[in-house]
């Protein structure tokens, strides 16, 4: 049964965490450091995987290794009864630009969190796990672990990615992406080009098309493309080309209708050269983020007893996507954000590389690993706050769907 504790009990809690933090301090940046130095590509980081695995282990988690169908994926468990906290760990990288999203922070964040709050989950009457959830960067792994069941019986789910400032929430939109491919004739395009049928014009077309659409979408919208296969010769008319699209929306559900919307204008481009167009999803459609509003302020006063202040509703916040997102359906979630680099300095490029190694990023760790161990223990130690989290996530849910059947 869960302790009942004051809030003089519960400080004295958090001031261990962040001791326990420490302790494990030369580790947590050692190991950020050596999945930064090696870095690996969605599905196949192996070596990360194993490094935080091994560290949990030899912590006495209970560490199951290719959980939920996916090789580079892992649940490490502590805690005997009480509350079921889930600590979400990243660390895939991005071609060219290896870290470039920090998901070395991410991990190691994630690792000492888990760290710290498991040496006192016992003490506190909570459950912990930390789950390891490869290729965010374009694979879905946590849609593909939610659907096999890895939230199951998870009463809260949290996170922390690093960014050029500290935000309570990343502006989470809605994405699908396709790869589209265009099946045209070829031909000698000097002697025969009355005999093709030219599918980079069915690409192009219909990349023009996109653009005229931009005009008349909302303003979180975004649709963008890049043609990945574009013929061989000048002198040979293109038989076959192929181009990967991303469509965003503020929502999953607004989503549906902008891909029909892009759709035609891709088959239009097809249709105007003669060509035939085929798609294909390359990854599960990621949803927007219901940050849990409860959890917020918990992560909020957290984080500011470490020594930062996220900053609420910033006018020029990070924008992106995230299966974190398919996440805060399933479960109440936080997915805030952890200042690593100066101000402008974007996540995804070679800069931000830098810095998720610098000692800035190092910092980051440490902090965000604090501010993630209290907040687990605010969700364990304070059933009020942790109800408070649930009916927030209910009174979502009836929104939504009040929209929904309005809609």
């Amino acid at each position: 049964m869960t302790p009942s504790l004051d809030a003089m009990d519960v400080d004295a809690m958090k001031d261990r965490l962040a001791v326990e933090v420490d302790r494990h301090a030369e580790g947590l940046i050692d190991a950020s450091h050596r999945i930064h130095e090696h870095p690996e590509l969605l599905f196949e980081e192996r070596f990360a995987a194993e490094l935080l695995c091994d560290m949990l282990e030899g912590a006495g988690f209970d560490v199951e290794r290719g959980a939920y169908g996916l090789e580079t994926a892992f649940a490490a468990r502590a805690g005997s009864e009480g509350p079921t906290i889930a600590v979400l760990c990243e660390y895939d990288a991005l071609p060219g630009i290896g870290h470039g999203c920090g998901h070395n922070i991410i991990a190691t964040a994630g690792l000492g969190a888990g760290l710290a709050a498991a040496a006192l989950a016992d003490q506190a009457g909570g459950r912990l796990v930390v789950l390891g959830t490869p290729a965010e960067e374009g694979g879905g792994g946590k849609i593909y672990m939610g659907e096999a069941g890895a939230f199951d019986g998870v009463d809260a789910a949290l996170m922390v990615h690093p960014a050029d400032q500290d935000l309570l929430e990343m502006n989470v939109i809605a994405i699908a992406t396709w790869e589209v491919e265009y099946f045209g004739e070829a031909a000698h395009a000097a002697a025969f080009p009355h005999l093709g049928r030219n599918a980079l014009d069915a690409a192009v077309l219909g990349y023009n098309a996109v653009a005229a659409l931009r005009q008349h979408i909302k303003p979180n919208e975004r649709v963008h493309g890049v043609f990945t296969e574009a013929g061989h010769k000048p002198n040979i008319v293109p038989d076959h080309t192929v181009a990967e699209w991303y469509v965003r929306s503020g929502t999953i559900a607004s989503l549906q209708p902008l891909k029909e919307r892009v759709l035609a204008c891709l088959q239009a481009g097809a249709d105007a050269a003669g060509c035939r167009m085929e798609h294909r999803a390359t990854c599960p459609e990621y949803s927007d983020l219901r940050t849990n509003g409860p959890m917020a302020e918990l992560y909020l006063a957290n984080a500011e007893r470490v020594g930062r202040t996220p900053v609420r509703s910033p006018e020029n916040g990070v924008v992106g996507s995230t299966d974190m997102g398919n996440v805060s359906y399933l479960v109440p979630s936080i997915h805030p954000m952890i200042k690593v680099a100066p101000p402008g300095v974007a996540i995804h490029t070679k800069g931000f590389a830098g810095w998720a190694q610098a000692p800035e990023g190092d910092q980051a760790v440490l902090d965000g690993a604090k501010a993630m161990a209290m907040t687990v223990a605010d969700l364990w130690l304070r059933p009020d706050v942790l109800d408070a989290a649930r009916r927030a996530f209910e009174a979502d849910d009836a929104i939504r769907a009040a929209m929904a059947s309005e809609s």
